[in-house]
Order: structure tokens, then C-alpha cells, then sequence
């Protein structure tokens, strides 16, 4: 069904930044964009839309993404229609389903890293995702084939899974031989070659076993031939996570990775510059390193978040502990089954260990403070919740938090909540990575931490707190940070403007409607024994109507059971590929 569509009577911010947003009118036909300008007459079989009020916008892009598993189980990537997003950029992190490992050991951890990091539930991965590939490009086929998207879906290729492809177990340990890096070179010239949106890679995370990920065994030759391979492929980029998070060397890591990059002549993304209270100490350096490749002339980002991480911290699955230098806790996230978590929640030596545990928590770390942990969700109904962790200890006369949140934990059971309050933001760097054009914003991992948070929506809270609210940017400023700016870097060619000949992603909202809504739960994830879990997700912002490739996706408050979304990559034509049919 072709949708022929007007839009009158709106205000377009086009997505350059540059031009001010003015009063016109949008055709759409065949799925691209084929007129603006004012007092644009309708044509018979056109859908007006009454855009009064509103603004129209090209569609949003979400930076950073992980619905790599999801996709093939949620397919309705909810609640991103509702906010206006149209195109979703996965495989980050260094994580992506391609190239996929041959052997059950290799394949395994893939899926346990997701598991670990991106808490996207094992079995649904193992049982759900076919795997039937090896290559990147096989890949793409099998989600060409096999899954059909309401936004148009984009992926980098994985640093993590290429390595172990090809050297299986070693890829934790060691550097990679010449044969070895040339065996990956192939691997990645295959995923370019097929649209990936380039290299993703990852200096930030060590695994479930207190591992560094196989990304950080990689030597400078390892990249700079890999590097080498992004650089033939025009639009394509690479992406590197550095840890301003726990073990503080991100600007090293940013000092390195650049040097590589300016040699081979790619295009950088690093995530990102530290915008919290604790990472004070690392914002100069950072700051220094962002301006010293700007003075260069060198096209590096930065990536960020404008909301602070907070964490919803279930005992069955979560990297929290981890992450927060606290491994003895996280072990008894890591053992399965009630009946294990029990015998080590009663077991003296585990909780005389927990203890320590808890005191060497990283310092900066929220857990080290009982009153910012909140008994949110009790499993059993036992309680108590809506009470702060102090306050459990306070009643019931604990000596130690870890003893306390133990006993809790015992009551309630592993698929109780808690609530990490957020992380304070320092609103200077915020508002000089807003004001900066060589930052990326929309950073959102929506698609991941199902049971953790969902971080899907951010873009309503760029728009409405920093746009409407405090005028942190103008109108154009925001719109141009979450469209035009984002295809511009990766490469989008065909989307990301309201301008004839483009792809029709376009979002329509009144901006005094939307808001990012609370979080809540909905039980749609596949558990593997027949059941239903759940994954966290928000109702709609809300948007008066989105449209990928010209097709409603959301319109007149709901999901419209569309799926009109592309695999885009790179320098891409679908608007031509659209205009042709």
C-alpha cells in the first residue's frame, strides 16, 4: 500500500541547525519527501494531517542501541515509534550478533556477554536467534529474511565476536598473529562491504569472571590493519567504549585509539566525555583531548547521555555489582536457581566475604551510601519496600549493609527490585558537549538492561528539558543534534533532513504533549520454559504521528502494526531504491 500523505500547517525544523524553523507544509509520496513549502494544496487520495501547533521534524536516529537479540522476539522495538524514532544503530559496544563464532564454547560466550552486559535473557538468544550465519553479510540476510522492523535498523561490526571467530578461546588472552589479523581483516572487508556502519570496539568492560573483554587484547598492529580496512569504506566509522566509569583510564584509551584513527584516516566515535559528579577529575583531560582534535581538523566525536544512569538492580541478572567493583556480590548473581542464591545468602563464609566485598565497593559508587539504595519491588510480597536500604538497617539493627540487604534479599527473593538512585550530574559539561558540534547525543542503549532500566526515550528528555524548559538549546539546536547531525557522522545519506528527495522519516509532536514517561513493566519476554518475563519500557511520549520510509509507524496514539523499516548502512540509496518502485 503506498501512503500519500500532507502535512499542513506545521512548523518544519528541517535537521541542518541552520535554517530557522518556519510554518510549511510536507508532501510525501512513494515514500520519500516530494514538496515543502507553504500552502501546499492537497491532491485527491491524500491524507492531510493538521500539524497545527506542532512541530515536523525529520525522524529521530537513536545513536547506541542494543536490540541486536531483541529484534528477533520484540520486533515492535516499543516504545521507539512513539518517540519519534525512525532509525536504530546497533552492534556497539564491540557486541554484535556478526561474525558469529562456529564452535558452542565460542558462541556461548557471545551470548553470556550480551546476557552479562545488556541483561538480554539468554534463552530467547540461544533458541530464538536462528544463527545461521557466519559473515556479516549473512547476517544481514537472515534479518532481511526472517524480521520485519518498524524503524529502520543499522548495525556496526562487533570487535568482540570477530576475534572469536577466529581465535576462538585466545581472543581472551592474547594479541592476534598476522594470519589471525588478516583473517579479521577479511571479516570486517566482508561487513563493510555488505553496509555495517563500521568497526565497534570496547575498552570499558570486563566480564562476569572479573575478564577484560578480548577487544582489550588487541594490539596497535590489530588496529591499525583493521582501521585500515574502515578507511576504504566512505561513510563508515569506528566506535570505541572507554572506561570513564571504573577503572578511570578512558583518556588514555581516547589518546591511543585517536593517534590510530588520525593514521588511518577514519572517523571516530568515543564514548564519551564524563558528565558526572565522581568523574570530575577525568573532565579536563577529556576536555583537552576533544579540543586538541577539533584544532586538527579530525573528525572525532564525542558520544553522550543527558540523563544520568540509575540502575533497577534485580538478584537473578545484573551487572551492577560488577561494575561497581564488588565481585562477591556478584556472584551471587552469576550462580543460578533460587536454591543456589539461598545457600550462599546463608552460607557465614559468603557473608563474611560480602562484607568486605561491599567495603572495597569502587568509591565513587553509590553502594557504599545505604540511603541511596531503595527496597523498591518485593518477589514474595514479604518486604518491606518503598523504604531505603538505611532505613531496613535502622529498624531491624544490622551492623553491616551487606548483612542487611542479604537478609532482604532472602525474605523477598532474586526477582525482588532495587533502585540505585541516580548519579549526579555536573550540568557545565552537559551544556558544553549540547553547545559543541562534534558531539553525538541520543546515546541511549535502549533495546538493553531490559530488567534494569529502560533507556528508550531520552529523546523527549533532550526536547523538553533542554529545549522547552530550561532553553539549554533553540528549537533547531535539539532537532539538529538528534537528525541531521547523527546521518550526517555515520553516514546516513538518505534521512536525517526535511528536504525533497530524502527518505520520509518524519516525526510530528507538539512539544508541550510529550514527555518521557515513568518507566513500566511489560511482560512479553520469552523465558524458555513457557512462561513470560518482563522487560521495562514506557508509554508513549506521546507523537502526533511518526513515519519511516513514508509508512505511519505511530499514529493517533498508538503503534499502528507497521513495519516499514530498512537495514541501512553507510551511503546507503533506500530513497532512491523507494522512489524507484
Amino acid at each position: 500500500m503506498e501512503f500519500r500523505i500532507l502535512i499542513k500547517g506545521g512548523t518544519v525544523v528541517d535537521g541542518t541547525g541552520v535554517t530557522p524553523a518556519a510554518r510549511n507544509d510536507v508532501r510525501i509520496a512513494g515514500g520519500i519527501i516530494t514538496e515543502v513549502g507553504p500552502d501546499l494544496v492537497a491532491a485527491r487520495g491524500e491524507r492531510v494531517i493538521d500539524a497545527d501547533g506542532c512541530y515536523v521534524t525529520p525522524g529521530f536516529i537513536e545513536t547506541h542501541n542494543h536490540w541486536d537479540g531483541g529484534v528477533w522476539w520484540s520486533p515492535n522495538l516499543d516504545p521507539l515509534p512513539g518517540y519519534g524514532g525512525t532509525t536504530s544503530i546497533n552492534g556497539n559496544c564491540g557486541f554484535s550478533l556478526a561474525p558469529a563464532p562456529q564452535t558452542e564454547e565460542d558462541r556461548q560466550n557471545v551470548i553470556d556477554i550480551f546476557n552479562f552486559f545488556e541483561d538480554i535473557p539468554e534463552e530467547p538468544m540461544r533458541k530464538i536467534v536462528p544463527w545461521d550465519w557466519k559473515k556479516w553479510s549473512e547476517y544481514k540476510a537472515s534479518m532481511q529474511r526472517n524480521v520485519r522492523l518498524p524503524l529502520n535498523f543499522a548495525a556496526f561490526c562487533g570487535h568482540i565476536p570477530m576475534r572469536l571467530c577466529v581465535m576462538g578461546q585466545d581472543a581472551w588472552t592474547r594479541a592476534a598473529t598476522p594470519a589471525e589479523i588478516k583473517e579479521m581483516c577479511d571479516l570486517l572487508e566482508d561487513a563493510l562491504a555488505a553496509g555495517a556502519m563500521g568497526l565497534s570496539s570496547n575498552w570499558l568492560d570486563w566480564d562476569k569472571y572479573d575478564r577484560p573483554l578480548p577487544s582489550q587484547m588487541a594490539d596497535e598492529a590489530e588496529f591499525e590493519a583493521l582501521l585500515t580496512v574502515v578507511a576504504r569504506h566512505p561513510g563508515a566509522t569506528f566506535q570505541v567504549i572507554v572506561d570513564y566509569f571504573m577503572r578511570m583510564n578512558g583518556n588514555e584509551t581516547v589518546a591511543r585509539m585517536g593517534r590510530i584513527a588520525k593514521k588511518t584516516g577514519v572517523r571516530m566515535q568515543w564514548a564519551g566525555l564524563p558528565t558526572l559528579k565522581y568523574q570530575a577529575g577525568m573532565v579536563e583531560g577529556a576536555k583537552a583531548l576533544h579540543e586538541q582534535f577539533k584544532a586538527e581538523g579530525l573528525p572525532f566525536y564525542t558520544a553522550f547521555n543527558v540523563v544520568s544512569p540509575t540502575s533497577v538492580i534485580n538478584f537473578g541478572r545484573s551487572l551492577v555489582f560488577a561494575q561497581n567493583g564488588n565481585p562477591v556480590w556478584q556472584e551471587l548473581i552469576n550462580v543460578e536457581g533460587w536454591e543456589a542464591k539461598k545457600a550462599l545468602l546463608t552460607d557465614p563464609e559468603w557473608l563474611a566475604r560480602a562484607r568486605v566485598g561491599w567495603d572495597n565497593t569502587y568509591a565513587h559508587s553509590y553502594f557504599h551510601d545505604a540511603t541511596a539504595l531503595l527496597l523498591r519491588e518485593s518477589e514474595t510480597g514479604f518486604g518491606p519496600v518503598g523504604v531505603t536500604l538505611a532505613d531496613y538497617i535502622a529498624e531491624g539493627g544490622f551492623e553491616h549493609p551487606s548483612d542487611a540487604l542479604a537478609e532482604w534479599v532472602l525474605n523477598n527473593g532474586a526477582e525482588s527490585v532495587i533502585l540505585k538512585r541516580m548519579m549526579e550530574k555536573v550540568e557545565s559539561v552537559l551544556n558544553y558537549l549540547l553547545n559543541d558540534p562534534n558531539t553525538l547525543a541520543n546515546v541511549s542503549d535502549a533495546g538493553a538492561h531490559g530488567k534494569m532500566f529502560c533507556g528508550a526515550g531520552y529523546t523527549a528528555w533532550l526536547l523538553t528539558d533542554y529545549v522547552r524548559d530550561r532553553k539549554v538549546l533553540s528549537i533547531e539546536q535539539g532537532i539538529h543534534m538528534l537528525t541531521g547531525r547523527l546521518s550526517g557522522f555515520f553516514g546516513l545519506t538518505d534521512r536525517g533532513l526535511i528536504e525533497v528527495g530524502k527518505a520520509a522519516d518524519i516525526t510530528v509532536f507538539n512539544i508541550d504533549e510529550i514527555e518521557m514517561r515513568p518507566e513500566k513493566k511489560s511482560w512479553e519476554v520469552w523465558d524458555g520454559s513457557g512462561g513470560r518475563t518482563y522487560r521495562y519500557t514506557r508509554d508513549a511520549a506521546p507523537m502526533r504521528l511518526t513515519l519511516v520510509n513514508g509508512v505511519p509507524t505511530f499514529d493517533r496514539g498508538e503503534f499502528t502494526g507497521r513495519y516499514p523499516g530498512e537495514f541501512v548502512g553507510p551511503g546507503e540509496s533506500v530513497a532512491l531504491a523507494l522512489a524507484a518502485e
